[in-house]
């Protein structure tokens, strides 16, 4: 089954709409929570008016910070703890201020609308720039100013020694490139309904990891957890922005005890444009020492991170993922790393898909492109005099614990290479530019390596969680069929199909015969979620351990059937056989039957066909390859079409060809919608300028190309699946490779860089300015 591109077991109810999001469920007695969010981006709060919206008919009730004093903070970095409404002073446009309760979602909305909040407007510090300015004032008063975090990744000694290193280099430049601030955009925007009419509250929730969930809302209202179910059911994409701990995870149970009904939250599209957490928005500033044959020799880096308004225990650390992937694909002797993570009066920002790696990716990638133009050398050469080779595999990187596992970046840029047809498109490239009435042509390389695999539990607790570990139960029932119940909670990646698989050839049972159960407190073990590419390094590690342990108890029951010894029989299709006696079989499910009949069971045997494994990585995985952009620009309007998009993946183990097509074209879609479409972006005063996918430019499918895929399988020894995780790197690889192709195109003009996203008129402006 590993290997076989299954068409995916959960299309069917998706794609004929019978898939259950929160939305979709109701309960009796279902009210409806609506924020009132803050109209202003920095601002003493100095009146709430809700007379108005209480009278509504159908409204059961408004609440501002003051009704919820009594519950214990939002999770949070100790000393930055925050409540669930603003209090005083609102941070950002959006924050919610208070909220409406009504009988139905139209008068919850109308009630909202009625409420009136007076302001006294303060000073507004919409970029890291003015927030950083001398005369600048803190914006959130646990902190003394607006720098929340300064770190210095790499010691003293290390920098000195980076600075000695780029002294000495032959060659060096300096660059600031920018990684724009861009929002999820999930299909279904984050939702919450909780049923608090017992001793605890059952929530149904749009999140990534429901257990995590389930702790902190234990915690927050002194309960023991087996008395909070959280079922996270389908959900319409997160991208990491479902992994933050929103205000409405508490605020809808706690007003569902008051209330004694349930009561349900789901933002509209606008609201989650401006409420729930944003990704990116980094500003690195480079400094690069290298050879005259392009070889990198020192490498120093100072990252300034816009974490918005409020800082969220993630996105204030964010960067040191970044930091630790500077290196990306290349053999860099010396690298500094430092960060800044700074408030300002936006929306905050936390994980996105890729969550600090896609930032890294960027930056070294259009590092080595700049060194080519630099040297007027080819960027497919650069990159070659640079790639750590197989042979050094596994590879110490120049930071502590971050250890590359096995893997070929060579193969991976040379099939590339062949599939773009590399050196025809260098000729056609300069037929089209000898021709002015043809569109210019550019070519664009990533080849890039990511962190998968996020499991060893020292680094995961540095991100709140109570490891990094993840779990499965794999049963047997008395006909043969088998039930996977799996910790990791997805929302979109395919588990079903995949650990079905997995499980399949593990247990020798037909894949129709297996179902996968997950998201839900009440009914799955401990788990620890879904983010992180740790679907199959983890995930299905914890599965395949669970039913290599249920294959054994079944073979030892069918030993004892055929009154031989366990290491005389061997699989059949679909049971077992005695060595060299054809005759001499039993099927599984006459195993399996057996398994629950105790007086027939060999002494010692337990009842029953079940294992629960939990499994812990040794390290982190590290998925890689080579994507190639080929794009065309008008000279007229300087639009941007992509004409081919090629990718070269490694993700070790492929479980399913197809769902691994399906998680590349996606990842691959956000790169270019990153590179060529998305920004969010505020005016001076603090104001969205994108609050509505009117104004912010996700692509459509006729926006996109056609993307060819490959996959090269370097099997990772950190775990026995061998697999790395596929799920961000789509994302990792394509911002830099649009940009590449795009910087290329006008490379004769003597341009260098284009800042993302590369709109038709910021390319036009670039081409016209460097004429």
């Amino acid at each position: 089954m590993v290997g076989s591109a299954l068409p995916r077991k959960e299309d069917a109810a998706l794609l004929t709409g019978r898939g259950t999001f929160v939305d979709d469920i109701h309960r009796p007695g279902l009210l409806h929570m609506v924020y009132v969010h803050s109209t202003e981006a920095h601002a003493l709060i100095t009146g709430i008016d809700a007379e108005a919206a209480r009278a509504l008919p159908g409204v059961l009730g408004v609440w501002t910070a003051r009704d919820f004093a009594g519950l214990p903070p939002r999770p949070s970095v100790p000393g930055l703890e925050r409540g669930y409404l603003a209090g005083e002073k609102v941070h950002y446009v959006g924050e919610p201020v208070a909220v409406v309760v009504a009988a139905d979602r139209y008068t919850a909305a109308d009630a909202a609308r009625a409420v009136r909040v007076e302001y006294e407007p303060l000073a507004v510090m919409a970029t890291v720039t003015d927030a950083l300015a001398p005369d600048a004032v803190p914006i959130y008063a646990p902190l003394p100013g607006n720098l929340a975090l300064e770190q210095q990744v790499t010691s003293d000694e290390v920098a000195d020694d980076v600075a000695a290193g780029l002294a000495a280099a032959s060659h060096r430049l300096r660059a600031r490139l920018v990684n724009q601030r861009c929002a999820g955009a999930p299909m279904e925007p984050y939702g919450v309904l909780a049923d608090w009419t017992g001793a605890g509250p059952t929530v149904w929730a749009t999140v990534q990891a429901p257990h995590r969930v389930r702790a902190e809302i234990a915690e927050r209202f002194g309960l023991a957890r087996h008395l909070v179910r959280v079922v996270a059911p389908d959900v319409g994409g997160a991208f990491g922005v479902k992994s933050s701990f929103m205000p409405e995870l508490f605020l809808v149970p706690e007003l569902s005890r008051r209330l004694c009904r349930p009561v349900k939250f789901v933002e509209t599209r606008s609201e989650h444009m401006v409420h729930t957490y944003h990704g990116r928005d980094q500003q690195q500033d480079i400094e690069v020492g290298f050879d005259g044959e392009g070889r990198i020799l020192a490498l120093d880096v100072t990252l300034t991170v816009n974490i918005g308004g409020v800082p969220d225990p993630v996105g204030i650390g964010l960067a040191t993922l970044t930091s630790y992937m500077l290196g990306g694909c290349y053999r860099i002797p010396k690298i500094a790393a430092r960060y800044r993570s700074v408030v300002t009066n936006t929306t905050p920002t936390a994980s996105y898909r890729g969550a600090g790696r896609p930032e890294a990716s960027f930056l070294i990638e259009r590092v080595i492109d700049l060194v080519a133009r630099e040297l007027g050398r080819d960027p497919a050469d650069v990159r070659k005099a640079n790639l750590i080779q197989p042979g050094e595999m596994p590879y110490q990187t120049p930071f502590e614990g971050i250890v590359y596992d096995e893997a070929d970046y060579p193969a991976a840029l040379d099939l590339l290479l062949d599939e773009l047809d590399y050196a025809g498109l260098r000729e056609e490239q300069a037929r089209r530019l000898a021709d002015t009435r043809a569109p210019l042509l550019g070519v664009g390389l990533s080849t890039f390596v990511e962190m998968g695999g996020f499991g060893p539990t020292p680094l995961f607790e540095q991100f709140g969680y109570l490891g990094g570990w993840e779990s499965a139960n794999v049963r047997m029932q008395p006909d043969g069929s088998v039930i996977v119940l799996v910790g990791t909670a997805p929302h979109g990646q395919g588990h079903q199909t995949a650990l079905s698989q997995i499980a399949a050839d593990q247990l020798g049972v037909p894949f129709e015969a297996i179902s996968v159960l997950y998201g839900d407190t009440a009914v799955v073990q401990e788990g620890t979620g879904t983010m992180g590419s740790r679907g199959m390094p983890v995930a299905g590690n914890a599965v395949r351990q669970a039913a290599v342990e249920v294959a054994d108890q079944a073979r030892r029951i069918a030993a004892h059937m055929l009154e031989v010894d366990a290491d005389d029989l061997v699989r059949t299709g679909d049971g077992y056989q005695v060595k060299g006696m054809p005759d001499a079989t039993v099927s599984l499910a006459e195993v399996a039957e057996r398994a629950f009949k105790p007086h027939l069971l060999p002494e010692g045997a337990a009842l029953g066909l079940e294992n629960t494994s939990y499994f812990e990585p040794k390290n982190l995985s590290y998925p890689s390859g080579a994507h190639g952009c080929v794009v065309e620009i008008d000279r007229d309007t300087g639009q941007v079409r992509i004409l081919r998009y090629v990718c070269v993946d490694d993700c070790g183990t492929v479980i399913n060809p197809m769902t691994a097509r399906g998680q590349i074209h996606g990842g691959v879609a956000q790169g270019i919608a990153q590179a060529l479409y998305e920004k969010v972006a505020f005016d001076a005063d603090g104001r969205p300028l994108a609050a509505s996918l009117e104004d912010y430019m996700v692509p459509g499918a006729l926006d996109l190309p056609p993307y060819e895929t490959h996959h090269i399988e370097t099997k990772s020894s950190f775990n026995p699946l061998g697999a790395k995780g596929l799920g961000e790197a789509g994302a990792t690889a394509a911002p830099q490779a649009v940009v590449n192709a795009v910087v290329d195109a006008l490379a004769h003009l003597g341009v260098r860089d284009v800042e993302m996203p590369c709109t038709p008129e910021r390319v036009w402006k670039v081409m016209h300015d460097a004429s």
